[in-house]
């Protein structure tokens, strides 16, 4: 099953850190029907296809990601989408 794992640094608060990834995933839940829930300064997201979480930490954010065979063939697409998204983000 083909994964994906991010590590990507940021210098934001806690608090805002927290809050934009809320944002994201809130964006992905309206477009992809994607569900999430925090569990710490985890959040944890899934849909069919996909199963992953964010992790929040004071220095950097950690996303990982198991595709299903589908979502597996645009891993490159995909990582590169989420790359672009937390440069936006989390400059």
């Amino acid at each position: 099953m083909p994964s994906i794992d991010i590590r990507h640094p940021h210098s934001l608060a806690p608090a805002k850190a927290r809050k934009a990834v809320e944002d994201v995933a809130k964006k992905l839940a309206e477009r992809f029907d994607i569900q999430y829930e925090w569990d710490g300064d985890v959040l944890n997201f899934a849909r069919s296809g996909v199963d992953g979480k964010i992790a929040v930490s004071p220095e950097h954010l950690r996303v990982t990601a198991q595709l299903g065979f589908l979502l597996g063939a645009m891993k490159g697409p995909i990582e590169a989408e989420i790359r672009r998204v937390l440069e936006e983000k989390f400059k």
